[in-house]
């Protein structure tokens, strides 16, 4: 059973994204890993060759930012891209870089239209599709920001504005300014804090969810043994819940996973997809990967179906206290941190005053 579902190709849906126009495919693609985080860069042609196979397959929302690389993730997409403009989404975000070997969280508006400029060249297009914050700059009132995304709209350079990691409030107030079209943060079975807060939000506002690292950065896909495989450059070994303490008991998790997947006939990973998958047609996961094979398996997850009991089941696996360790290394750059000043009564919609802030 799983060798079919893994050959046999399904159908990819359409979805909206929030409720300002924008179709994706129902499962996106996170390229960060074809550049950089996760271990060394991977050669060219391979990604590109990749990048085409899920265009072919139907997927055709993309991931990226300007951080990863830094850079180099924008240039290869942009490359990947030629001749398939039009049968794409491409999704980046600005906010996050490196200054004098330190990370810096900027969100003022000349750096916005600097990094919005670039990200342009470097992806050789002329208008972004989803236009993300980053991170959240918690010294910058998010209407400021939000000013200069709405210019830039306007201008015809992005179509849509998204936040990532932001918390409620921070929605809220950042869609007061302009529509927001979707919220990316973490979801996947072992990381579900946003769901008491942050989804309810999104679907108050007819705001899309994009689910990043919904394979629990590839754990959820090849368990505890993949950690001591991964390149000394690789972000993961940096993340809590892959310390050697906590895998002893988040590898119980994984093998419960496991016993599921065997009685439902498809691999762990699909399994842990397909969880997200059916979160809603609201929500979009996009799951990362170098190989051509594992984007194969990640598609077959569209084909596993699950009952409302297989999803209650699969979720007592990993419930707040079963789950050892953070789900990030930076804790302090999710939304539960990011809380941005608020806006000065003084300061007017759009006028100079605004722009003094920056």
């Amino acid at each position: 059973m799983t060798l079919r579902m893994t050959m046999t190709m399904p159908a990819v849906p359409r979805i909206q994204l929030g409720s300002n126009g924008l179709e994706v495919s129902k499962i996106g693609l996170g390229c960060v890993g074809m550049s950089a985080t996760y271990g060394p860069p991977k050669p060219e042609p391979e990604m590109i060759k990749l990048i085409h196979r899920a265009i072919d397959s139907g997927v055709t929302f993309f991931d990226t930012s300007d951080f990863y690389g830094p850079y180099t993730n924008e240039i290869l997409l942009g490359k990947a891209f030629k001749g398939v403009r039009e049968r794409v989404e491409v999704a980046t975000k600005f906010g996050v870089r490196l200054k004098d070997d330190k990370l810096e969280i900027q969100g003022h508006p000349r750096y916005v239209r600097e990094a919005c400029e670039a990200s342009l060249k470097r992806l050789d297009i002329d208008c972004i599709d989803l236009y993300y914050v980053h991170r959240i700059d918690i010294e910058v009132p998010i209407e400021v920001t939000m000013w200069e995304l709405k210019k830039l709209v306007e201008e015809g350079k992005i179509k849509h504005i998204g936040l990532s990691e932001a918390s409620a409030s921070t929605i809220r107030r950042a869609h007061s300014v302009h529509p927001l079209t979707a919220v990316q943060t973490e979801w996947s079975l072992w990381s579900r804090d946003l769901e008491e807060q942050i989804v309810p939000t999104c679907r108050e506002l007819g705001i899309g969810i994009v689910a990043y690292s919904p394979l629990g950065r590839g754990f959820l896909a090849a368990g505890p043994g993949f950690i001591q495989d991964l390149a000394e450059s690789d972000f993961r070994k940096r993340f809590p819940r892959f310390k050697q303490q906590n895998l002893e008991q988040n590898k119980h998790i994984y093998n419960r996973i496991c016993e599921m997947a065997d009685r439902k006939g498809c691999t762990a990973a699909q399994l842990a997809l397909a969880w997200v998958l059916q979160r809603g047609e609201d929500v979009c996961p996009i799951p990362g990967t170098t190989k051509i094979d594992n984007f194969d398996q990640n598609i077959g997850a569209l084909m596993v179906s699950l009952t409302s009991a297989d999803k209650a089941e699969l979720e007592s696996y990993a419930t707040g206290d079963i789950v050892k360790g953070d789900r990030h290394a930076f804790m302090s750059q999710t939304w539960m941190n990011s809380e941005t000043p608020p806006l000065p009564l003084w300061t007017s919609m759009e006028g100079s005053s605004a722009e003094a802030l920056a």
